[in-house]
């Protein structure tokens, strides 16, 4: 069975860095494009990123472009999500996502979810 883990999420200063990792198991998730979202309270799924199956291709829209970065090791059946400069309204639930595409830079094709990591940032 499919299983994404989300980990490193936490409360940092605004202006602070986190890193956000997601450990995939179950399926051979090398071979697809993976993605990261996020929920802030009372708002909707914002998509944040997105990498391809080889980390040759990568996404990110304007509001986390130049802050954020997703890149991935394949050997480690992990991806990653480098936040840097964080300001207060990062702070959100971070989902992993993986899609069964070799790459997904929109957000209807994902498939498989992470339960979520908290990251919450002060000012």
């Amino acid at each position: 069975q499919a299983q994404l883990v989300e980990s490193g999420g936490g409360l940092v200063q605004a202006g602070g860095s986190l890193r956000l990792s997601c450990a995939a198991s179950g399926r051979t998730f090398s071979n697809y494009g993976m993605g990261w979202f996020r929920q802030a309270p009372g708002k909707g799924r914002e998509f944040v990123a997105a990498i391809s199956w080889s980390g040759a291709d990568t996404y990110h829209p304007d509001s986390v472009k130049g802050r954020f970065t997703i890149y991935r090791d394949n050997a480690k059946n992990t991806v990653y999500l480098q936040m840097n400069s964080l300001k207060p309204e990062d702070t959100a639930v971070y989902y992993c996502a993986a899609s069964t595409l070799a790459y997904c830079s929109g957000d209807g094709c994902y498939v498989y979810w992470g339960q979520g990591t908290q990251v919450t940032v002060s000012s």
